[in-house]
């Protein structure tokens, strides 16, 4: 397949492809109506045959090619595949975009720094676990890299508890990187500053920009509440000490929480039901 697509690669082979596909043709022809020198055309169509995109025979002084259906087919079938692909992971392109317009979006209103001190965002969902299993997923840094990371980064290093005091580090990676190449692509440090278990945790949590110094700090609250046998989890995060490089982080907090508390959820209800299987 790989000699196939390099020979598409060409525009002057499609279009011999065009040619082909009305009906067998000999070198001189395709010469002649691609106003394509003769030597041209034969290093075109002995391309194209290599690749099994064409045949060829001869009759008489001539040579004819005519073009191979089958390969054709293989390689539009390789294309509709990659393309229903594409369709199913559409949320990562819509991620992809929606970041992308975040970015610009905040970049413009990133005039002074503290620009966008004070700002809050509110994240909800109802959890299907009770408060200490959710509280467990919340704090324990065993179960963090599970679900505390966008869809496209994983947690490559994490220290967390629930104990006033201690120290947060996050390092983040690409969530295909697992060599090391890109190396970590977001640090961020902090605190934790409150802890009531299994309903109240509250902690700071600054991402660091290159040169070391920190683009904001944002102070997160998390609430968990009994909803039945479910629990109904809040995060609050307010944003201080903001500088005008933090846009990029800031313009990531929506979608990134949106995908890290959907795998939240997904991961909570998981376990709960491993645990009602094995019970």
């Amino acid at each position: 397949m790989d000699t196939t697509w390099a020979a598409l690669a060409d525009s002057s082979r499609r279009q011999i492809i065009g040619l082909l596909a009305e009906r067998p043709r000999s070198v001189g022809v395709v010469a002649d109506l691609m106003g394509l020198r003769q030597p041209q055309a034969t290093k075109h169509l002995q391309t194209l045959e290599r690749s099994g995109l064409a045949v060829s025979r001869r009759s008489g002084q001539r040579r004819i090619y005519a073009l191979e259906t089958e390969a054709l087919q293989a390689v539009i079938a390789e294309l509709v595949r990659v393309a229903d692909l594409a369709e199913a992971n559409q949320a990562n392109r819509d991620a992809f975009d929606q970041y992308a317009a975040g970015v610009e979006s905040e970049s413009t209103a990133a005039g002074d720094e503290r620009w966008a001190d004070d700002r809050e965002y509110v994240f909800r969902r109802s959890l299907a676990a009770p408060r200490h299993i959710v509280w467990q997923h919340l704090t324990n840094r065993d179960l963090l890299p599970a679900w505390w990371a966008p869809a496209d980064l994983r947690l490559a290093l994490i220290e967390f508890s629930a104990r006033p005091g201690d120290r947060v580090v996050q390092e983040y990676a690409d969530a295909d990187d697992h060599s090391g190449v890109d190396g970590v692509i977001g640090r961020a440090e902090g605190v934790i500053e409150a802890a009531t278990e299994d309903e109240r945790l509250s902690f700071r949590l600054a991402p660091v920009l290159p040169d070391g110094t920190t683009a904001f700090t944002a102070h997160y609250t998390y609430s968990l509440a009994d909803a039945g046998e479910a629990t109904d989890l809040e995060v609050r995060l307010r944003i201080s000490d903001s500088t005008i490089p933090s846009a990029e982080f800031i313009a990531g907090i929506q979608l990134g929480w949106d995908q890290s508390l959907d795998k939240l959820a997904t991961t909570v209800a998981a376990d709960t039901n491993n645990s009602e299987e094995t019970s």
